[in-house]
Parts: C-alpha cells; structure tokens; sequence
C-alpha cells in the first residue's frame, strides 16, 4: 500500500511544525514548507531525524517559488494540503477604525486569502493524483461575520472572511473532481501569534483539526469548522 503525503505551509513553527509532527506519526510522507528551509530549527532537526519529511523552500506569496515547487512535485501525489501559513496584520491602531493601514491590509490579503488559492490551483493536478483529495486552509473564528460582536480588526478579520469565500468557491469548483475543502478555526492556540494568554496548546488544536481533516467528506466540504468539531457560522 502506497505511503499517503501531506503537504504543509509554514511548518517550522507552532500549529505548522505540529501538524508535520502529527502526520508523520500517523504515517504520511511529510513535505513541509519554510521560508527558511536552512535555519537550524525544530523543523530542520525534526526532518534530519526522519526521513519521510522532506523540507522545501516556499515564500507563499512568490509566484515563481510556487511555480518552482509545482515543477518540483510534478507527478507527485499529494492526499491532503494544508494551507497554514498566514499573518496576523498589525496588532495595533493601524487595524483599527480611523487608523487602518492600507499597505498592511493588501500585505495581509495577499498572504491569508490570495496565496492559499494561488497554491491549490499550483498542486491541483497532484491533489487528483492522491487517494484522500482533501484540503485544509486554516482561517479564524475572527472571520466570521455572524460571531463578530467586537468590531475592529478591520485588516485580519476581512482577510479570513474572504479566505472562506474562497474555500466555499474552491468546494464547489473541485466537488467534480472529487477535492475536498475545508475552512479550520484552530482556536485560540499558544503561539507566537496567539500568545501567551491563548487558551489551547498546539497539540490540542492540530489534534482536533486532524480529526475534522479525517472524517472530511463530499457532504462537509466547504463548510468552516473548528478544531473541537463544531461548525462555525459564516
């Protein structure tokens, strides 16, 4: 029986290198990406000590490093992507009402919305290549419109409810196909952008999203669901 890959963004921290750390435990080949596949970090540690995780060199808003790992992985069978890597925009005034910066809000768009479609339409041809044909683009809670009782951050919240129009287009796209997608909240996670006052560990977070992942079908694609299972309102 054919060993199944994942292919993951942003892996060399947090939820990312989580994830490479579940899967490779469930038995998949790991190919993890990092905008800097030679820093001396727990990714690169991780890969030299296995080896079904191959590391590779992915900024995902550079169309020619996109082009470049398409070429790389050509006739390669990807089973699951997921699409972690994003950005959280500026964390002060310049998100909110009367201070919003337009520079960081196209930055933050290009990475949490645009990006992740540029890289499923890049690895389609190996998703119709794998035999689970499922893909994870992680959102946020904050992209919810009906859950938003806060206001402000104008910049990361516009970015993740587009990202799940996206997801729900890309559903209904690739159903012919057979391509599963799903839009994930990790919840509130200890992590360089969660902080320290976050609720969940990275291991609770990537191990509930990896459930959702598991049991995704043909009738829960394109639907926004968090980590415990629970579906979210757009």
């Amino acid at each position: 029986m054919m060993q199944k890959t994942v292919f993951i963004t942003g892996a060399n921290r947090g939820i990312g290198l989580e994830f490479v750390k579940q899967y490779h435990d469930a038995g998949y080949q790991v190919i993890a990406t990092t905008r800097n596949p030679l820093e001396q970090d727990d990714l690169k540690i991780l890969s030299q000590a296995h080896k079904n995780i191959k590391v590779l060199s992915l900024d995902i808003t550079d169309d020619k490093q996109i082009a470049g790992v398409k070429a790389m992985l050509a006739n390669q069978p990807i089973d699951v992507l997921i699409a972690n890597a994003g950005y959280y925009g500026p964390k002060d005034e310049r998100a909110q009402f009367g201070q919003v910066d337009s520079t960081e809000w196209l930055k933050t768009l290009e990475v949490n919305t645009i990006a992740p479609l540029k890289l499923v339409e890049a690895l389609y041809p190996n998703l119709t290549l794998g035999k689970e044909k499922k893909v994870a683009i992680l959102s946020s809670k904050m992209g919810s419109m009906a859950d938003n009782s806060s206001g402000g951050s104008y910049i990361y919240r516009s970015s993740k409810a587009a990202l799940n129009a996206v997801v729900k287009s890309l559903s209904v796209d690739l159903s012919g196909d057979h391509i599963k997608v799903v839009s994930l909240h990790p919840g509130w996670v200890k992590t360089a952008m969660g902080g320290v006052n976050a609720l969940i560990d990275t291991q609770t977070s990537v191990a509930g999203m990896k459930q959702v992942i598991d049991k995704l079908t043909a009738k829960t694609s394109g639907q926004f669901i968090a980590f415990d299972g629970k579906k979210i309102p757009w």
